[in-house]
């Protein structure tokens, strides 16, 4: 039997436009669903609206894709001189700066269609979000803080979740708003951490500059931030013990992200970063399991 051809598959990846938009790279895609899921469990009391959840998901995959191609616009001059990011499509000329613009407003377009099927707050709101996307690839030149705009872009699908759901947003959702936002920092650390020499040689800033030398301590710090806000969280909003316990299995999930960066070696940050997944993951099942067996009170 001969073996199975999968060079179609593998030209279909390396294709130009799905590298742009990172399609042949999904972490990012879930690590921006994660906690779209866990904000539409929660504005949904555990039953998010149906048609809510097929628009949101639709909504990750394509802001994400359009995130990467303002990022790698803005980055086109710098990127070249990056180990890692050498060989974008924009760096080697496979796609030009101007059909990379077209890519990304017809994305942003999608986008809009999408969310102009929910309700007027989610409009409104979506803004917000477009700003920030399009703000963070810029930040880096003069701020050593890319990684909070990003956590404040990845962050904003919680206002937008709740928005869509509730038609309001509760003051609660502050607190899962600032968990998304802390532990955003962390992960997009242990990946500046991958680029830090490169960064130098540079002037790229990030946190991973700044804190060089007690980066891990400053990880540290913000990981418990991520816990104390999700575990406030959960009291807010009504959960039980079972969701704090799934907490401690994400602390330990942080513990070894730490200890597999303690040398700051490049390969050791960059999977300390990927692990960040099963911190998503975890949470979110432990939500879900939490409010199968302990449903949320009436109004509440």
């Amino acid at each position: 039997m001969s073996e199975p051809n999968f060079s179609g598959l593998t030209r279909l990846r390396s294709h130009p436009w799905l590298r742009l938009m990172r399609i042949d790279r999904p972490i990012g895609t879930l690590l921006l669903l994660w906690p779209t899921l866990w904000s539409l469990w929660l504005a949904g009391r555990g039953f998010p609206d149906g048609y809510n959840l097929c628009i949101f998901c639709c909504g990750v995959v394509v802001m994400r894709a359009a995130g990467c191609i303002v990022n790698d616009y803005a980055d086109r001059h710098i990127d070249g001189h990056v180990e890692r990011t050498k060989d974008r499509p924009l760096v080697t000329g496979d796609i030009s700066p101007q059909a990379a613009l077209v890519g990304f407003v017809i994305l942003l377009m999608v986008a809009f269609a999408l969310v102009l099927q929910t309700n007027r707050m989610t409009i409104l709101y979506s803004f917000g979000g477009l700003a920030l996307v399009i703000t963070y690839p810029y930040v880096k030149r003069w701020s050593h803080f890319p990684q909070v705009v990003l956590g404040m872009a990845w962050a904003w699908v919680v206002p937008m979740s709740f928005a869509a759901e509730r038609g309001t947003v509760p003051i609660e959702a502050l607190v899962i708003y600032l968990a998304v936002v802390a532990w955003t920092v962390v992960f997009d650390s242990f990946y500046a951490m991958v680029d830090r020499p490169d960064d130098r040689l540079i002037g790229v800033k990030s946190t991973a500059l700044l804190w060089a030398g007690r980066e891990l301590l400053y990880i540290g710090l913000l990981q418990l931030l991520t816990l104390v806000c999700l575990a406030l969280a959960g009291y807010l909003f009504h959960r039980s013990g079972l969701f704090l316990f799934g907490l401690v299995g994400t602390a330990g999930l942080f513990v070894y992200q730490l200890w597999q960066a303690r040398g700051r070696q490049r390969a050791a940050c960059f999977r300390a970063f990927l692990n960040n997944h099963w911190v998503g993951l975890a949470i979110f099942l432990s939500l879900v399991v939490d409010i199968w067996l302990y449903p949320f009170p009436v109004g509440g």
